[in-house]
């Protein structure tokens, strides 16, 4: 295809002491295909003696959205394209890096910082220690870890706050170091709902927040748009209800 063109991105955010550092996973090929699943949202309750509503049209929340695509990433295109970054990186360790900023998506902020690790020692002494009663060691919980928030960026009218669900590579060719320099990673993602938006902690919550706010404001203008394609000729087939 001539002409420059938009592509799509992840991007993670790194909480700092200061503000967030945002990680971006550009892609490297668009993939040719999305699917867009969604689902219905559960019935709502209410009804008497326990049933469900007597409403058939009622329900208790918002549907669930998600994306599943495939992208594929080749070391040579990488270092045939004039990037002086991209380039350097492909010679050197051919799509590892880019797989690993994948990789990275399923982990939970700081994992590798010590902090979560050295607190996770520290509990499970302690539990060791209560029971085999070597000592009095106080009572130690393991800390909350979140994975980081993720922004699918698929174009200015769709950038939602995702969670990564699954992610499965195939690497495909090797060099000499047995890089891997050509893989596809099959990825799937679940958009975040209001109330999980709300649930994250720190700064990165007003980001998720502002990008689930934008993307659901410019699907209710496309939606809103639609209304002038529609044909007066079905309009008129409607019955008349008075």
């Amino acid at each position: 295809m001539a002409g420059q063109y938009l592509k799509g991105a992840l991007i993670s955010f790194m909480p700092t002491f200061v503000a967030p550092i945002p990680n971006v996973i550009i892609f490297q090929y668009n993939p040719e295909t999305i699917a867009h699943n969604w689902t219905a949202p559960a019935a709502a309750g209410g009804g008497a003696n326990g049933k469900a509503s007597e409403d058939p049209l009622a329900v208790a929340g918002l549907p669930g959205e998600t994306f599943t695509f495939t992208l594929a990433f080749d070391a040579s295109d990488a270092i045939a394209d004039g990037n002086v970054v991209s380039s350097a990186l492909a010679s050197a360790s051919g799509v590892y890096p880019r797989l690993a900023a994948l990789e990275m998506l399923q982990y939970p902020s700081g994992a590798f910082s010590g902090g979560l690790l050295g607190k996770v020692s520290s509990a499970i002494s302690s539990a060791v220690s209560s029971v085999t009663g070597s000592g009095s060691a106080p009572s130690t919980t393991v800390p909350r870890n979140d994975v980081p928030v993720v922004l699918f960026v698929w174009g200015p009218q769709r950038i939602v706050p995702v969670r990564v669900t699954s992610l499965n590579i195939t690497e495909k060719l090797y060099d000499t170091l047995l890089n891997p320099t050509h893989a596809e990673a099959q990825i799937g993602l679940r958009v975040l709902t209001p109330d999980e938006v709300n649930s994250v902690q720190g700064q990165m919550k007003s980001i998720a927040q502002a990008a689930y706010v934008y993307s659901q404001g410019l699907r209710q203008v496309q939606a809103t748009a639609n209304l002038g394609d529609s044909a007066a000729s079905i309009i008129g087939m409607l019955p008349n209800p008075f």
